[in-house]
């Protein structure tokens, strides 16, 4: 584990290999699960003012998720995330592209309709962070439909932390990602000793 001001890492950021593979999985992290993307608090009032901008890159099927349910809700857990489509699996905010499963929010943020790329855990997946009274606990998230994104990693030799190091960086800040950089640099070169 690394400590970084009030977060703690998991080392799987920095052993473990990841790179997303959209050709083969085809975004199943937006359709798979049993409840919502994670969001911060903040976030809820994001999503209820830029919902008409978003709207129009949404599914029907979407739309009629957030119209039942709200632009978020609190899930059995407790937990502030986006509505699902009927309740279950596909997010709302979820569209279609030759296939595979896209984020309407930032097809939306793309198009310069909005600023807000995306919540910030679609943005930092596979990292999944859990809040403690006095920490962050950072860690990744191996789920088995991420299988071929482990193997592109491997293949590209890029670590976790380097493929969502510009989400990290919009988390905890640049500063943040130097210091879990010089840990990394550090673990490698006690590997090479």
């Amino acid at each position: 584990m690394i400590v970084i001001d009030k977060t703690i890492v998991s080392d799987d950021l920095l052993d473990k290999e990841f790179v997303c593979a959209l050709d083969k999985c085809k975004g199943a992290c937006c359709v798979e699960g049993d409840s919502g993307a994670p969001l911060e608090w903040e976030e809820t009032a994001i999503l209820e003012s830029i919902y008409e901008q978003v709207k129009p890159y949404m599914t029907e099927e979407g739309k009629a998720a957030v119209e039942k349910y709200g632009t978020w809700l609190i899930d059995s857990e407790g937990d502030l995330v986006t509505p699902l489509i009927n309740g279950v699996r596909e997010c709302a905010y979820t569209y279609f592209e030759n296939g595979i499963a896209k984020c309407a929010i930032e097809r939306a943020c793309r198009d310069g309709k909005i600023d807000f790329q995306k919540p910030i855990s679609c943005h930092l997946y596979p990292v999944r962070i859990t809040k403690h009274e006095n920490y962050d606990a950072v860690n990744y998230n191996r789920w088995n439909i991420c299988s071929p994104a482990c193997a592109n990693g491997r293949e590209l030799g890029i670590s976790v932390h380097e493929f969502v190091k510009t989400a990290l960086i919009r988390k905890y800040g640049q500063e943040w990602y130097n210091q879990l950089e010089g840990a990394a640099a550090f673990m490698e070169s006690g590997k090479t000793t």
